[in-house]
């Protein structure tokens, strides 16, 4: 035996002793599960007294089951019945009457009617993965927004919603006509592509998906600025980065928003990412002179015990609801209107092959009867712009 240790064959022993009362507990374990899985008048008398010996044993499982029920409520989709809903849209719409300066947060479920998955619904990318079952890419080139973003546009443009912020990097408050000022979106946008060597940070804005070669810690697009020739980067916020960037985010405008707020409307969001953002919640503020917070969520949210009303319901159904209640009418979506391109930037000339996603194309449809004789100049889908099946307009001449 060593000098102030166990000998080699000891330590052996003990580690085998350790083993086997490890397995035993875990069997022990496994007994006390199948036990309770039976209804009690069915459980044996020797099964009664392992019952009784193993009181550490039953909380422990017990509560496993407490939690594993409770994450199960938490992750189904519940309805209010119509009634409810439009009672409860009503109250809504009183609070957006009445409110002196309303701020919207925006999530995925927003974005759902576009064929965009979210992420932590019933078959939402998490959801999915968790499963173990495989997630295709989404085409977001045929996404436009929906209903509810452009409700939320006519909100703005009425003066009941101030300011938007939105954890969605799909584009689509921006091409649903809300200016940039008015949106503040965390996670970045898919269209546009920065370069951080210019001062202000140059912006470029696509009329296709920036992201194609970036991931997470990895951002270059492989297209260079044309001012200073530096390598361009894409604007998104992965899970376990920080957004340093000021523009699409613009943090600076969400939280000022968020001072100035006496009332925010979460659409189509778990909150399970925006809760850790504490600057959106006021939170240094006494509960007192918090902003009234209202939720359109099918699940529960961790913010739902702090909501004024929680409306269990799709959120392009509410907004219909709420737009009716509110004698609003609801733009409909023009893709020869999109000003995404109004401001995007023409790639230069060899950049064409820069990218293989598929562009947003302008000509899809006819522009409104009043545009019909407007030149294309301010049209940017000429030029080596057009996406996969675009034809080419031809310019007018001017008469």
């Amino acid at each position: 035996m060593a000098a102030g240790g166990p000998s080699r064959s000891e330590r052996k022993a003990a580690e085998r002793v350790r083993r086997l009362r490890e397995e035993q507990q875990r069997e022990r374990l496994r007994q006390v599960s199948r036990i309770l899985r039976k209804a009690a008048a069915e459980r044996s008398a020797e099964e009664g007294r392992l019952l009784a010996e193993s009181e550490d044993l039953v909380t422990e499982l017990q509560g496993r089951s407490r939690r594993r029920e409770g994450l199960k409520r938490r992750q189904q989709e519940v309805c209010d019945d119509p009634e409810e809903l439009r009672r409860k849209v009503r109250e809504l719409a009183g609070a957006v009457r009445n409110a002196k300066y309303l701020v919207v947060y925006t999530g995925a479920g927003i974005s759902t009617a576009a064929s965009i998955p979210d992420y932590r619904g019933p078959n939402g990318v998490w959801t999915l993965l968790q499963k173990g079952r495989s997630v295709s890419a989404a085409d977001l080139s045929e996404a436009e927004p929906t209903l509810t973003h452009m409700s939320i546009a006519r909100l703005h443009e009425q003066k009941l919603v101030q300011h938007v912020v939105s954890q969605n990097c799909d584009g689509l408050h921006l091409r649903s006509g809300l200016p940039r000022t008015a949106i503040s979106e965390l996670h970045g946008n898919m269209y546009i592509e920065v370069c951080t060597a210019c001062t202000p940070n140059r912006e470029y804005v696509r009329v296709f998906d920036v992201t194609e070669r970036t991931a997470l810690h990895r951002h270059q697009t492989g297209r260079a600025c044309h001012k200073c020739g530096a390598q361009l980067r894409d604007t998104i916020v992965h899970f376990g980065e920080r957004g340093t960037l000021g523009q699409p985010l613009n943090w600076e405008a969400a939280t000022q928003a968020a001072s100035k707020a006496d009332t925010i409307l979460c659409l189509g969001s778990s909150l399970k990412v925006l809760k850790k953002y504490p600057r959106l919640w006021c939170m240094t503020k006494p509960p007192s002179r918090r902003p009234k917070l209202y939720i359109v969520n099918l699940q529960w949210t961790p913010k739902d015990d702090w909501a004024a009303l929680k409306l269990h319901g799709k959120c392009d159904d509410v907004m219909q609801l709420l737009m009716d209640e509110l004698g609003l009418e609801i733009p409909p979506y023009s893709r020869w209107q999109d000003p995404i391109f109004s401001l995007a930037t023409p790639l230069r000339a060899g950049e064409e092959g820069s990218h293989t996603r598929k562009s947003l194309c302008r000509s899809r449809e006819e522009p409104p009867p009043g545009d019909r004789g407007a030149p294309l100049s301010s049209a940017p889908v000429l030029g080596g712009w057009f996406g996969k099946g675009c034809t080419k307009r031809t310019k007018r001449k001017k008469t």
